[in-house]
């Protein structure tokens, strides 16, 4: 990618061993920069950091009303979640009440992150199934809207009526109108923005001023993700220890290829990081970094220092190195 600029380094036995590059950007809901490191124009897949933006639809349509929708659903529905058994519980469980069956997603099968769960299916000799998926709850979502609207079973088509939702509803959120699209590990289509249009996108659901059905959506969903930050992400994962130790000043996603994007409705801003060569751990600790900087999230806090800052540890658990964030980004000089 070009243009970027160092943005998290790795430090060994006093010696910089690696760094990663990337682009960040905080917005105002109008899209003014803040602040930006990198190329606020490169284009990117948000991947799974924008399922907020996915979910407004299902939101704004009346269809989370209408299937009666709890916070917890509407979590879920912005999730990346471990395949824990709160986690799958709560899919199958709408799933019922949908009156559907696994069968009916079109995510793929995947084995659970969550250790508990993934040994239970080792141990019982099953397989995981669809509701394992991380996106399930996504695809609960789709699912509900195309109910809703009476849409065909092939759901992430693009061309299917929800999806078009979803594109007009990302393309107005980001201030541009998609380049682009790639298909998401999930199987739905992932729509192109730049950093900077996603950055924007989340300060507008951050401090929404887009007519009352949105606003209502964005707020309900902001809501759902900081309550229930166990269902966004897992046990040990950055979403949930980011979002429970910012004490409710932001909810945060995390997408793959090192994708995470920050809403502070305090403050009213969104912030977006793309790390170019995908490494998840400076993500999370750029993200970290920039909830620090804007007041979310006290640096002393034990989760700050974990993600931030995370000694690198061997096997026999002696540190052996540290996270540093260059001084082309947030400047942390020792």
């Amino acid at each position: 990618m070009h243009h970027s600029v160092p943005m998290v380094e790795i430090w060994r036995g006093g010696h910089l061993e690696s760094v990663h590059c990337g682009h960040a950007v905080v917005c105002e809901p109008s899209g003014q920069i803040i602040d930006a490191w990198g190329d606020p124009d490169q284009l990117i897949f948000p991947r799974s950091s924008c399922k907020m933006l996915q979910a407004l639809p299902l939101v704004e349509s009346g269809a989370a009303e209408a299937f009666g929708l709890t916070q917890a659903h509407l979590a879920l529905a912005c999730a990346s979640h471990s395949g824990a058994a709160i986690h799958t519980d709560k899919v199958a469980d709408w799933l019922v009440t949908l009156g559907l069956s696994e069968s009916d997603f079109r995510c793929g099968p995947q084995w659970p992150s969550d250790i508990p769960a993934r040994e239970d299916l080792t141990r019982s000799g099953a397989r995981p199934c669809q509701i394992h998926n991380n996106c399930s709850g996504k695809h609960s979502g789709f699912l509900t809207l195309t109910k809703h609207i009476g849409g065909g079973a092939e759901y992430i088509d693009p061309e299917h009526p929800i999806q078009r939702m979803v594109k007009a509803a990302h393309d107005e959120m980001c201030g541009m109108e998609a380049p682009g699209f790639g298909i998401d590990g999930c199987s739905a289509p992932n729509f192109m923005t730049s950093v900077q249009g996603l950055a924007a996108s989340m300060a507008k659901m951050a401090a929404p001023n887009l007519g009352a059905a949105r606003d209502a959506a964005a707020k309900r969903l902001v809501s759902a993700m900081i309550e229930h930050a166990e269902l966004v992400a897992g046990q040990g994962r950055a979403c949930t220890e980011l979002m429970r130790a910012s004490d409710g000043r932001a909810a945060v996603k995390t997408g793959a290829e090192a994708v995470f994007v920050g809403i502070l409705p305090d403050r009213k801003l969104g912030f977006a990081v793309k790390i170019s060569d995908g490494g998840t751990r400076a993500a999370e600790a750029s993200a970290a970094g920039l909830l620090m900087r804007y007041g979310a999230l006290d640096p002393h806090h034990p989760v700050a220092k974990k993600w931030a800052h995370g000694p690198i540890r061997n096997r026999r658990n002696i540190v052996t190195g540290e996270m540093r964030f260059a001084s082309s980004f947030l400047g942390d000089k020792r």
